[in-house]
């Protein structure tokens, strides 16, 4: 089928400019960082600085870089963080910056990136108030290390930050930030726990999914989206069960690598939309938040786009070749909840303490539906929410999905 929107329209791929890829590829760090400066900041949470820190600053060190270390990264980047960090860039007169582990070191990364470049606070550039693409000078150069198998941002154009005054996340949409370089050693996904690679690995299904179905979406990152999906659903279950399976650890990056590189070229939609609101109240990891909603957004859209929720259902084995579109369509949910059951994402719920009473939870519906609207996101979902829909969908998944009684935590 011929790509229609490439044939009315220009579209702007987004993309690391180099990629090093495979066992062994965190050795690469050094000879890149050489290139661009002489002292790098390297961000890392404590817990994974403790497990990679020397591997790669022993490496900067060899190719003749100087390393500063900023290790007080949180699971979701605040501003404080990333004011903090760059205050540390600034003091030490680095030149470049080099982000080991996931989605938060490398987003506190490119918020330095941010600050150094460009006047202003953090949350000047936040899509609420600069809109797309309104971060005007692009970061210093940025190596992303990646350490997970989920999040994507080390080949994206999006910051998503923490704002603990207004207990609320935000979004930065920009191709200034995205890295110079993008690490991906599967080797150093061997460490994650079972829990955080059932997390990033639905975080990843999700950016695939969202891209795949997202208004904004077209034949280039639709076919990263596909094999991201495909890589996804056959070995993230394997990955997650055996986390020394060197190979599932492999696939399973190449799919979050693809699934990151169709998102940012496509946009995310409805459930990133929702999840940001929710992770935010709750207090829990971005991944686990996806996971929660993706079902529900799924169910929601499908009607929209049957063609390409067929194809999801397809991907996902709950749809064979001869079933009518509709009918797949309407079976991709399946796939969905069964791939969050393989991997036990709701018995990971109590590990970030109580939820809150449903009479607690409903009085910030109307805000988190308010901060999902302002994200802009919902607006790229194939079948547009009303406000009272947002509510709805928000109710359902407590009911659902997070009470203590509920379906999937029964």
């Amino acid at each position: 089928m011929y790509d229609t929107v490439l044939a009315r329209e220009t579209r702007t791929v987004v993309s690391p400019s180099r990629i090093e890829l495979g066992a062994g590829a965190v050795g690469t760090v050094g000879g890149h960082a050489a290139r661009y400066g002489d002292t790098a900041l390297v961000v890392a949470t404590e817990q994974i600085f403790e497990f990679h820190g020397d591997t790669v600053v022993d490496a900067l060190e060899a190719a003749g870089v100087d390393s500063v270390v900023y290790t007080d990264v949180r699971p979701d980047p605040t501003v404080e963080n990333i004011e903090a960090a760059h205050d540390l860039y600034d003091r030490e007169g680095c030149d470049l910056i080099v982000t080991l582990g996931g989605g938060s070191s490398i987003d506190t990364g490119k918020g330095v990136g941010i600050l150094a470049t460009n006047e202003g606070s953090i949350r000047d550039f936040g899509v609420d108030r600069a809109g797309y693409e309104g971060v005007p000078e692009p970061t210093p150069p940025l190596i992303a290390v990646n350490t997970t198998a989920g999040t994507g941002s080390e080949a994206t154009r999006s910051v998503v930050v923490s704002d603990e005054s207004t207990s609320t996340k935000f979004l930065v949409v920009s191709a200034n930030v995205v890295p110079d370089v993008a690490i991906e050693d599967p080797e150093l996904t061997v460490s994650l726990p079972k829990s955080h690679t059932a997390f990033t690995g639905i975080d990843a299904l999700t950016h695939a999914i969202e891209a795949y179905v997202s208004v904004k979406s077209y034949g280039v990152p639709d076919g990263y989206a596909e094999e991201a999906m495909e890589r996804i659903v056959r070995s993230l279950p394997v990955a997650w069960a055996n986390g020394d399976d060197l190979a599932a650890r492999a696939d399973v990056m190449v799919g979050q690598l693809q699934a990151g590189q169709a998102f940012t070229n496509a946009s995310v939609a409805l459930v990133h939309g929702l999840a940001r609101p929710l992770g935010a109240q709750l207090h829990i990891p971005h991944g686990l938040a996806n996971g929660l909603i993706l079902p529900y957004v799924v169910d929601f859209s499908a009607m929209a786009a049957p063609e390409k929720y067929a194809e999801i259902a397809r991907i996902l084995g709950v749809a064979a070749d001869d079933d009518t579109t509709r009918e797949a369509a309407d079976a991709a949910v399946d796939g969905v909840f069964r791939l969050c059951e393989d991997v036990d994402l709701t018995g990971y719920l109590d590990d970030f303490g109580e939820v809150p009473s449903r009479e607690a939870y409903l009085d910030v519906v109307d805000e988190m539906a308010q901060d999902a609207i302002d994200s802009g996101s919902p607006d790229n979902n194939p079948r547009k929410p009303t406000r009272e829909e947002l509510v709805d969908l928000y109710t359902i998944i407590y009911d659902d999905a997070l009470a203590p009684d509920s379906p999937r935590r029964s």
